[in-house]
């Protein structure tokens, strides 16, 4: 058990840059930037007519509030839980734990991006664009955030606003909730949980030692937590039919999503039979994959059609 927080961090000079952007988690923005992207194009471009330039500009909106929003989140979700992540191997080297950095300098930094970055948006793409940019920060810092001490259903709350910048792309595009940001959204929250159990197994025992209520920290004999991330991948391999039976994509896409949704279904059935750490990480691995593959290839029909 390593010292309490308090007595890590216990910084007298501002932080540096540096750690102000890996409080962020740049890679993780990222994704959500990819993402948010993909929603606004599937959302917003017709078929073959590209971008109109007003278009263009809304996008580049969409993408800088969100990367603000997203950063802040991420910032205040360190905030929150500095203290456990002192407790882990994998984290305790933070800005917060590793005492490079105040919690009222990371509160400040979190507050402002947030409140800057779903302000913008609201006001240079769409009000609904706005609103839901906000359910996924109270969903993500004030349910998931807080579960994960109490309950291993923190996956499942976690998934919620996981799965939204989709939406917020595609709301910002359109101004409206249509079938397609709600497939999108079924593709984002479906994927995530098979991603996060691989997660939890592979980092069990800094989970355990930190008091996190993954499943496979309450799941003792470990088969939970295959079975879970296994019918995931089922369900995931059915929603990735959804894109071609509603309109908004084609045989490419569903194709795709089949290949990438057998390979995470093989690879979450192998972690149920054998629940280590090498299967984990085969599944994790795999789950990076679907993503990237499955977008791409739905933005590339949406573009060429």
């Amino acid at each position: 058990m390593s010292r309490p927080y308090e007595a890590i961090a216990t910084p007298h000079t501002l932080a540096a840059p540096a750690d102000y952007l890996a409080l962020c988690k740049p890679r993780v923005v990222l994704m959500i930037l990819v993402v948010t992207a993909v929603g606004f194009v599937m959302g917003g471009m017709g078929g073959g007519n590209g971008l109109a330039p007003l278009e263009a500009l809304r996008l580049l909106h969409t993408l800088a509030g969100t990367a603000l929003v997203a950063g802040g989140t991420l910032a205040l979700n360190q905030y929150l839980e500095r203290d456990l992540d002192a407790q882990m191997s994998r984290t305790r080297t933070r800005p917060l734990p590793g005492g490079r950095m105040r919690p009222s300098e990371a509160l400040l930094f979190g507050a402002a991006l947030t409140s800057a970055g779903t302000l913008w948006l609201t006001l240079m793409t769409t009000a609904l664009a706005g609103l839901v940019t906000a359910l996924t920060v109270i969903g993500y810092l004030f349910f998931y955030t807080p579960l994960k001490r109490r309950s291993a259903l923190c996956t499942v709350a976690g998934a919620f606003p996981g799965a939204l910048p989709p939406v917020t792309g595609w709301v910002a595009a359109t101004g409206s909730i249509d079938p397609g940001a709600i497939v999108l959204f079924a593709l984002l929250f479906f994927w995530q949980l098979p991603h996060a159990l691989a997660i939890a197994q592979l980092y069990r025992e800094d989970y355990d030692r930190a008091g996190i209520r993954m499943l496979p920290t309450v799941d003792r004999e470990r088969g939970s937590t295959g079975r879970q991330a296994l019918l995931n991948c089922m369900a995931l391999l059915c929603v990735g039919l959804l894109p071609l039976s509603i309109g908004i994509a084609g045989w490419a896409t569903a194709a795709a999503a089949t290949a990438c949704g057998l390979l995470m279904l093989a690879q979450s059935a192998t972690m149920a039979a054998r629940p280590t750490p090498r299967s984990a990480r085969r599944l994790l691995l795999a789950s990076y994959l679907y993503v990237p593959v499955v977008m791409a290839t739905m933005v590339a029909e949406k573009v060429l059609a």
